[in-house]
């Protein structure tokens, strides 16, 4: 890997075909929040026909359900949730366009298909680095599902969030290489 790699938000295929398993990102723009509840309403409203709260297509989706702010804060600590969580509604989300994912721990053989058919990667955050990965944020507001608290969907305005890459669009995984480069030592 060749330092860190910044990119700014729409997340186009082009951009993310530049991305590898084990990339060092900064991302600057827009992203949106989203965990299981939200993923769950987006499915639903997709399957009656009605609007998604935003437009899927080139777009990351962090899987948060942040603290509330405290005074002079933008939002409260706001680290990754599991996104295993989210893996029954991803595919369906990757086919409307979205093509990047923030969150921790493994995906589903499902999504990761979904992710190599429609081109999407799958960022991880670090897990009990809320607080500081809140410092990234410079904007947070509520633009759909409100009665889901924390867990409601919110457009943030980012800058240099940091991720790694973990799984990228042609499926190479780092937990899986991760592991082999572990047993050959």
């Amino acid at each position: 890997m060749n330092g860190v790699k910044r990119i700014e938000t729409p997340l186009t295929q082009e951009m993310l075909k530049g991305l590898k398993a084990g990339d060092n990102v900064l991302i600057s723009g827009v992203i949106y929040t989203g965990r299981d509840a939200a993923h769950k309403k987006m499915v639903a409203a997709l399957e009656q026909g009605k609007d998604l709260p935003f437009t899927m297509k080139d777009q990351i989706i962090y899987f948060v359900g942040p603290t509330p702010a405290k005074k002079g804060q933008v939002i409260g600590s706001a680290g990754p949730t599991t996104s295993g969580r989210m893996d029954a509604y991803s595919p369906k989300l990757i086919a409307e366009g979205l093509t990047g994912m923030i969150g921790k721990g493994l995906r589903s053989p499902e999504v990761i298909e979904a992710m190599k058919k429609h081109g999407a990667v799958y960022f991880g955050a670090i897990g009990g680095a809320g607080a500081l990965i809140a410092k990234r944020i410079v904007s947070a507001e509520v633009i759909a599902y409100p009665e889901l608290g924390p867990e409601a969907v919110r457009r943030l305005v980012v800058k240099d969030f940091p991720v790694i890459v973990i799984i990228d669009h042609e499926r190479n995984n780092l937990y899986e290489i991760g592991k082999a480069q572990y047993k050959r030592t």
